[in-house]
């Protein structure tokens, strides 16, 4: 029989936030942990990270873990576009989340629709007190703050080519696999994140 491995954990961008980040590998009976201690800047343009935003994706992160997804947080995918969450459930279904922090982030943000080539549910995470009717109807929906979340809406499937299916899956384990060694050796040269 082969021994059990998992993630527990998720480094990067929206869900960063200024603060340490507890992960664990778990091998088998075995965990080996570590702590990592994130930046407030966003990544994108090396502003600081919405409050808001990283609440809203350590909710997201807790919420689908808890569901048995694995999670990988600000995710690169093939278009240039990036994931503020993308996860793969226990069956491989692919599911994107996109964090918005209040309406000016939606209304600025039209790029969403490019996510649902590389997902099978395409999902909006947003704060408790977010006007819902502002948002696009045939996504699923997503409520969360810092402590956890709720599925409001499940989104609609939009199933996946084998061969997109597949680059997906590689791309969330090499990204997850590269963080994971930056973690346990930090002086290692930088690979794919």
């Amino acid at each position: 029989m082969g021994a059990r491995v998992g993630l527990v954990g998720s480094v990067a961008g929206h869900c960063q936030g200024g603060s340490s980040v507890e992960c664990a590998l778990l091998v088998g009976p075995r965990a080996v942990r570590w702590r990592i201690v994130v930046s407030t800047q966003n990544q994108s343009d090396g502003q600081p990270s919405e409050p808001a935003a990283v609440e809203i994706c350590r909710g997201v992160a807790r919420l689908l873990r808890a569901h048995g997804l694995a999670v990988v947080s600000e995710l690169s995918l093939a278009n240039g576009r990036r994931a503020d969450v993308a996860a793969v459930t226990p069956a491989g279904e692919i599911w994107i989340v996109e964090v918005k922090s209040g309406l000016a982030d939606l209304r600025s943000d039209q790029k969403w629709p490019e996510y649902r080539d590389f997902c099978d549910r395409f999902f909006f995470a947003v704060a408790p007190n977010f006007p819902r009717e502002a948002l696009p109807s045939a996504t699923g929906l997503i409520i969360a703050d810092r402590y956890g979340g709720e599925i409001a809406h499940t989104a609609p499937a939009h199933k996946l080519s084998g061969a997109r299916r597949k680059a997906m899956t590689l791309r969330m384990l090499r990204a997850a696999a590269f963080r994971l060694h930056a973690a346990i050796d930090p002086d290692s040269v930088l690979g794919d994140t």
